[in-house]
C-alpha cells in the first residue's frame, strides 16, 4: 500500500513551517490550539486539491484563504508539500502554493515531481506557475504541454491534467479520496438514531447515516468481518448477545441491540451516546471500504475510559489498511499507546506550532517507570497547557 510519507506546511494558521513524517497510526496529542485539527485540515486541503474540490473547501468551510494564512508569519501565502513513498525509487513530490488574490486566491505554484539517480533535475509530471499551466502529456513527445481544454483556474492542475503514469495517478486517488471524521452527532434527531434506507453501503458514513445498511450488507456479504465487529463489541459490552436489522418501513431499515437478561431489545434511538459513538467507531475502523487516509478528530468522546484500550487496538488494526491520522486530547487514550504512534504538537517561544514524534524525544529513563500518559502529563513531552 503507498502511503504519504512527509507532510511539509508553511502558512496556515498557527502552523507557520512544519515539516513531518508520516507514519500509520499518527496519532496527534496536545492542549487546546497548537494546532492538531489544523494539520487535519490541511490533509483535507490536499485531498480537495487532488479531487477537484479546493475552491468549495477554502471558501464555503474555511472562510477563504485569508482566514486561514499564519498572521504575523514570514510569508504572505498558504504553501502544502506532500511526498508519497515509492518502492525502490525516490518519493513522488506534490507542492501547491496558494496566494491572496482580491477576494479570493490564486495558485502561485503547483508541482508535482521526482528526483531520478543521475539526473540533477527532476522528472515533472505537472509544472505550473501563475497560470501558465504546463503537464507531462504521455502520448506528447515534446513532453511537457499546456492544457488544450478550458483549465479551471480556481482548481489545481491535478485534479484536471488527463491521465498520467501509474504512480502519479496513485498519488492523485491517494490524496483524493482521504477522509475526516469528527465526533459523531447523537442528538435526538441525528441520523444514526432515525430508520436508514436499505442500500448498499461499504461505509457507516460520517453522521452514522449508513451505520445500519453498512452493518446490514455487511452481515450478508462479508460475514467474517461482521462477526469481527460483533467481537469486538463484545469484548466491550460483556451482555451483547445479537444485532438484528428489522424493517420498518418500505426500504427502511432500523437496527437492535439484544442483551443478556432483557427480555425485549434494545433500538438506535435507546442507545447511550457511548454506546451508539463505539459502535459507529467500531464499523468504520472495520470496515472493508476504508479510504486510503483516514482521518478522526478526538474519537474518545463520550467514552467510558475501559473502551479506550479496545479503541486503540482497533486503530492499529485498521492502520494496516488506512493511513490512519487521529488527533485526542484523551490522556488516557495515549496509555495504550507506543511512542511511535504518538506526535506532540506544542507551541514553540515565536508562538508557532511544532510537531515531534514522540520516539525522537529523550522518554527511555522515564517510561521504564511511568506509561506514556503520566510522562505527558508530567510534561515531559510537552503538549501541555
Amino acid at each position: 500500500m503507498n502511503k504519504i510519507s512527509r507532510l511539509k506546511v508553511e502558512g496556515f494558521r498557527r502552523l507557520g513551517a512544519i515539516d513531518l513524517p508520516m507514519h500509520s497510526p499518527m496519532v496527534l496529542i496536545g492542549a487546546n490550539g497548537v494546532g492538531k485539527t489544523s494539520l487535519l485540515d490541511v490533509l483535507s486541503v490536499l485531498s480537495a486539491s487532488a479531487a477537484g474540490g479546493l475552491n468549495h473547501k477554502l471558501t464555503s468551510e474555511l472562510g477563504g484563504l485569508t482566514s486561514v494564512l499564519t498572521r504575523g508569519g514570514d510569508t504572505d501565502e498558504l504553501s502544502l508539500l506532500a511526498d508519497m513513498e515509492v518502492p525502490g525509487h525516490e518519493p513522488l513530490e506534490y507542492q501547491i502554493a496558494l496566494a491572496p488574490k482580491g477576494p479570493g486566491y490564486s495558485i502561485a505554484r503547483e508541482e508535482l515531481s521526482q528526483a531520478r539517480e543521475g539526473y540533477e533535475e527532476p522528472f515533472k509530471h505537472i509544472d505550473s506557475r501563475d497560470g501558465d499551466i504546463r503537464y507531462y502529456k504521455i502520448e506528447d513527445p515534446r513532453g511537457l504541454v499546456r492544457p488544450d481544454w478550458e483549465h479551471n483556474p480556481l482548481e489545481s492542475s491535478l485534479s484536471q491534467v488527463p491521465k498520467m503514469f501509474r504512480q502519479p495517478e496513485e498519488l492523485r486517488r491517494i490524496l483524493g479520496s482521504a477522509s475526516l471524521y469528527h465526533a459523531l452527532d447523537v442528538g435526538p434527531r441525528a441520523p444514526v438514531k432515525l430508520p436508514q434506507s436499505m442500500k448498499p453501503s461499504t461505509l457507516p458514513g460520517a453522521d452514522g447515516s449508513e451505520l445500519v445498511p453498512f452493518l446490514y450488507y455487511l452481515r450478508e456479504g462479508d460475514p467474517a468481518r461482521f462477526e469481527a465487529v460483533v467481537d469486538s463489541l463484545r469484548a466491550a459490552f460483556k451482555n451483547l448477545e445479537v444485532l438484528n436489522f428489522p424493517p420498518v418501513a418500505a426500504g427502511m431499515l432500523t437496527m437492535t441491540w439484544k442483551d443478556k437478561g432483557f427480555p425485549k431489545p434494545f433500538y438506535m434511538n435507546e442507545l447511550s451516546e457511548g454506546t451508539l459513538r463505539f459502535l459507529w467507531l467500531v464499523a468504520l475502523l472495520q470496515s472493508p471500504g476504508l479510504s486510503t487516509i483516514t482521518m478522526i478528530d478526538e474519537p474518545e468522546v463520550s467514552l467510558h475510559p475501559e473502551l479506550l484500550s479496545l479503541l486503540a487496538d482497533l486503530m492499529r488494526e485498521a492502520s494496516q489498511r488506512t493511513q490512519l491520522v487521529v488527533a485526542t486530547h484523551s490522556d488516557r487514550l495515549i496509555r495504550f499507546l507506543k511512542p511511535e504512534e504518538v506526535v506532540v504538537m506544542d507551541v514553540g517561544e515565536d508562538g508557532f506550532a511544532t510537531a515531534t514524534w514522540a520516539d525522537t524525544m529523550n522518554l527511555e529513563a522515564w517510561l521504564t517507570e511511568y506509561g506514556l500518559d503520566e510522562v505527558w502529563r508530567m510534561g515531559r513531552m510537552g503538549g501541555r497547557s
